[in-house]
């Protein structure tokens, strides 16, 4: 049986928990920050999940993650 093949562009941007839900970093935090508020730029901290709807996808480009 064939091996299945990473997702190169997906494995650097997600990380699965031990429950097997994805982290994502925030978007909207590249550039142009001089026009966002010191709130706003605090709040795109960190990382948050991926939507659950997305896991599925995500489970499939990741098989080995």
């Amino acid at each position: 049986m064939p091996k299945l093949k990473t997702h190169r562009g997906a494995a650097k941007r997600f990380k699965r928990t031990k429950r097997g839900k994805f982290l994502r970093g925030k978007a909207f935090k590249q550039h142009i920050l001089s026009s966002k508020t010191t709130k706003r730029k605090r709040g795109l901290r960190g990382t948050t999940t991926v939507a659950a709807v997305d896991t599925p996808k995500l489970a499939r480009m990741l098989p080995y993650k």
